[in-house]
């Protein structure tokens, strides 16, 4: 698929650059992306680094285990028909907790394990069961406590508050996991896509299996606490930590006492979100893991080194999606598209130059990049435009890659309402990240 807007993108441009006379701007383009993607990339190395060192330091400290025990009542709600006691129960879980923890490349694997064990529940092999629809649904739709890439890149593009994207991004991409859940069930039950699933059936099968809790051992594991890197923390650890939070609750009164003056409640809000949300959430996953007896500075060093090949890794992609971008912008095909649909953009209360990073994102999380990346480098990651390009971002998912992928893992060919609900929680995340991004920063 990308190879195919890649290519689609590069003659269209070309094209409309020979018509409209703009063949020396789109020369100029070409080169200039191609050392900004470079340039890009290297100041992504820190950044990247730093968050996934962090994520780590958590992760070893168990706080993966946490998130799963509290998920568990919540998806056993959601999915009467999957049994207590299946392995699919305890990858779902995982799958979700580590996407909530920022954690891509360990959600996938979880993720394709899950799949694996609805189909084992499923009596129409081929067609995708309510269960997996509605897990899809909630996979795609962005929910995230720490967008490291988003922030990465917007502290690579020199922004002065790279993290203020962090509340817009909870707001919208809980939005869209509620639509996607809400949608997902109701659809299942229209007589369009109705389907009897058996789950009684089922649950005696697997009745003398371990507690779903148990079973996620069978899924493959992410980084947890060894023997290695356990410490035993000072008796007065606790203390402390409880000493480090009073203080810092009572600077924070502080700062809302000196911006309370002659300051509307939504700047204040804003303010306080943008500068000491990622202070206070850092804070808490280093003492977390130094409670939990983990070795914080050698394991974030650990965690540093894959943040460090991730940022290299992604040059030549990054290279080949901002050439292209650049030549859709300097040929005018943007400003085109933008144009066109511009009355639907003013009535939702977007700015048409964000429009690309909603379509494309769907479609391709490199393209969706590359179009925010270019916009950042437009209008300035800290303009309007700038922060809602990053919320569409970090609040959406591939949506198209997601079902290719997990359906095609399992052989499903019937993918009844899970596009349909999937591209719903897309369409309410980006309404939502306009309205909340607008409310801020406007």
């Amino acid at each position: 698929m990308l190879n195919g807007i890649f290519i689609t993108i590069v003659l269209l441009s070309i094209l409309m650059a020979a018509f409209s006379g703009q063949m020396e701007m789109l020369s100029k383009s070409m080169l200039d992306s191609a050392k900004s993607a470079v340039s890009l990339a290297l100041g992504l190395i820190g950044v990247m680094a730093f968050f996934l060192g962090i994520m780590r330091v958590a992760s070893e400290g168990g706080i993966l285990e946490i998130i799963t025990r509290a998920l568990h009542p919540i998806l056993r709600f959601l999915f009467p028909s999957v049994p207590n006691n299946h392995p699919a129960m305890g990858a779902m879980i995982l799958n979700i907790a580590s996407n909530l923890l920022g954690l891509g490349n360990a959600a996938t694997p979880f993720g394709l394990k899950a799949m694996m064990e609805l189909d084992r529940l499923n009596t129409n092999k081929g067609t995708a069961t309510n269960a997996m629809i509605l897990f899809l649904a909630i996979n795609t739709s962005g929910l995230a406590l720490l967008p490291t890439g988003v922030i990465g890149l917007r502290a690579a593009a020199g922004s002065q508050d790279a993290a203020g994207i962090l509340a817009t991004t909870w707001f919208a991409s809980g939005c869209a996991t509620l639509a996607g859940i809400i949608v997902a069930i109701l659809l299942s039950k229209s007589p369009w896509y109705r389907l009897e699933e058996a789950s009684n059936a089922h649950k005696s099968i697997h009745k003398k299996n371990n507690d779903s809790l148990e079973s996620i051992k069978k899924a493959p594991s992410i980084p947890t606490a060894t023997s290695n890197t356990l410490l035993s923390p000072p008796r007065w650890g606790k203390i402390g930590v409880s000493l480090f939070y009073l203080a810092l609750l009572l600077a924070l009164g502080q700062q809302i006492y000196h911006e309370a003056t002659g300051t509307n409640i939504g700047n204040i809000v804003r303010n306080i979100m943008s500068f000491w949300l990622l202070p206070i959430l850092v804070s808490g996953l280093i003492l977390f893991g130094w409670m939990r007896g983990v070795k914080v500075y050698d394991s974030l060093v650990e965690g540093a080194k894959e943040g460090f090949q991730v940022a290299i890794k992604i040059i030549p992609f990054l290279v080949a999606i901002l050439v292209a971008m650049g030549m859709l912008r300097a040929s005018g095909c943007l400003d085109l598209l933008a144009y066109t649909l511009s009355p639907i953009t003013t009535f939702l209360g977007m700015p048409p130059e964000v429009l690309p990073v909603a379509l494309v994102r769907p479609l391709s999380g490199t393209g969706a990049m590359g179009v925010m990346t270019e916009i950042m480098n437009t209008y300035g990651p800290d303009s309007l435009i700038g922060y809602m390009a990053s919320t569409f971002y970090g609040s959406t998912e591939t949506t198209f890659y997601v079902l290719a992928v997990y359906f095609g893992s399992i052989n499903i060919t019937k993918t009844r309402h899970a596009l349909p609900a999937c591209l719903s929680a897309d369409i309410i995340g980006i309404l939502a990240a306009t309205l909340i991004v607008t409310y801020f920063y406007n």
